[in-house]
């Protein structure tokens, strides 16, 4: 969707020093298609200008006194949401990376920066900011409560995650759901993660045009949803299941802010909620990970699949989350690939906590026939692994539970571009 030539991109600029904005306005004024309506000193000034003038970027310094950029950026995207925010830092850690996109920032510019970087990305935001809201004009309202059973403590927030692909990530979640269901401690609900290519539907037999997340969240925008139940699917074994957008593109209409609010409304309804996540980082997956109480990191005995898990977790300290929040579970444990399960806890540098072995006769004849193998075969070794690891789930009290990380989780997380 183009953009025409004459159509003026609104641009507020915030920081403290008065050489920096006068900078940036001349940097600015040369660009036919952008304009400066304001220059904010603080982030309070920010705060009152913002409604009034309505850009369409802000530019915000996140080192400032009185209110840091941070801190401006959340209340701004409460009350001015159309407006896309790019930070500027000296500092280019992940932690201030992760802290502003929580804020709900759209981009991160390290300083210094040159004029070409910075066009490009407020026009980049803006381009993305526009195409988003002409396709969902209604923000997520911030209002709209969960719904809660009367009497019933939140549930568990369970998160399938791998940081590679084709380890079993999804045959894992889809069978620990089914079985978590069977066991009928409560109310289990699957909810696909994958939002673009999701595979639950297909594994579960189910009709993959069938309710979604995306019919949920137009629902959540107008107010309180009355019911889950009418966006979930039910299946034989009990499970509901919240799939994933039949097609692709309606992925995008899905932001972390409303994956984060879906994900907290299950966990009021239910008694133990799985989410199967997508196999690579991106700001809605951090949202759900940060999110969940568990999270089940699966790998195999793959050197790649070895490496990703390793840096995962050194991402997972870097973010905050208690070590035994983490879950290591090996898939496949006993495939004879070359690297022993003790050569791969030493490699990664700690244990697994869960094993399941190998048994692909069973797993794909499963797979074909859109039974989970927990179903089909629940004599065999692999089912008794997966039952043994919901039992846990179901039953077993971590330390990890009750101790998410004590991080800010607002509107956007770690957009990596």
């Amino acid at each position: 969707m183009g953009r025409p030539m004459d159509e003026q991109i609104r641009v507020l600029i915030v920081d403290d020093i008065a050489e920096t904005r006068d900078h940036l306005t001349k940097l600015l004024s040369f660009e036919r298609d952008l304009t400066v309506v304001g220059a904010a000193a603080s982030g309070p000034e920010a705060i009152e200008m913002a409604p009034k003038l309505l850009p369409d970027v802000v530019l915000m310094d996140i080192n400032m006194p009185e209110m840091d950029g941070i801190t401006a950026t959340e209340r701004l995207a409460a009350i001015v949401p159309t407006a896309a925010i790019v930070m500027m830092s000296v500092q280019g850690e992940a932690d201030y990376l992760r802290r502003s996109m929580l804020a709900g920032a759209r981009e991160f510019l390290v300083k210094p920066f040159s004029s070409d970087e910075l066009t490009a990305s407020i026009r980049q935001v803006y381009e993305r900011e526009r195409e988003k809201m002409g396709r969902m004009p209604v923000p997520v309202r911030p209002d709209a409560h969960a719904i809660a059973r009367p009497d019933h403590e939140p549930g568990r927030v369970v998160a399938v995650f791998s940081p590679k692909g084709g380890v079993g990530r999804t045959t894992v979640a889809v069978n620990l759901a089914v079985a978590a269901a069977a066991e009928r401690a409560g109310e289990v609900v699957l909810m696909d993660a994958a939002f673009q290519f999701g595979d639950v539907a297909i594994l579960l037999n189910l009709n993959p045009r069938s309710k979604s997340i995306a019919d949920l969240i137009p629902e959540m925008q107008g107010g309180e949803v009355e019911s889950l139940e009418t966006f979930t699917v039910s299946h034989s074994s009990g499970l509901r299941v919240l799939l994933a957008p039949p097609s692709p593109e309606t992925a995008d209409l899905i932001t972390p802010a409303a994956a984060k609010r879906v994900v907290e409304m299950f966990r009021q309804s239910s008694d133990l909620v799985i989410v199967d996540c997508p196999a690579w980082f991106s700001d809605t997956t951090l949202a759900i990970l940060d999110t969940a109480d568990v999270i089940l990191a699966v790998l195999t005995l793959e050197i790649t699949s070895i490496k990703s898990v390793r840096l995962f977790l050194e991402i997972a300290e870097q973010l905050g989350y208690p070590a035994d929040r983490i879950r290591l579970v090996l898939n496949r444990a006993d495939s004879a690939l070359g690297i022993r399960v003790s050569d791969a806890e030493q490699s990664i540098g700690r244990k697994f906590d869960h094993q399941i072995i190998s048994d692909g006769r069973t797993v794909v004849y499963a797979l074909n026939r859109g039974v989970p193998f927990v179903t089909s075969n629940r004599e065999m070794q692999v089912s008794q692994d997966i039952l043994k690891l919901a039992r846990f789930l179901l039953g077993g009290e971590t330390e990890a539970s009750g101790q998410r990380a004590k991080v800010e989780r607002k509107r956007g997380i770690f957009s990596l571009r």
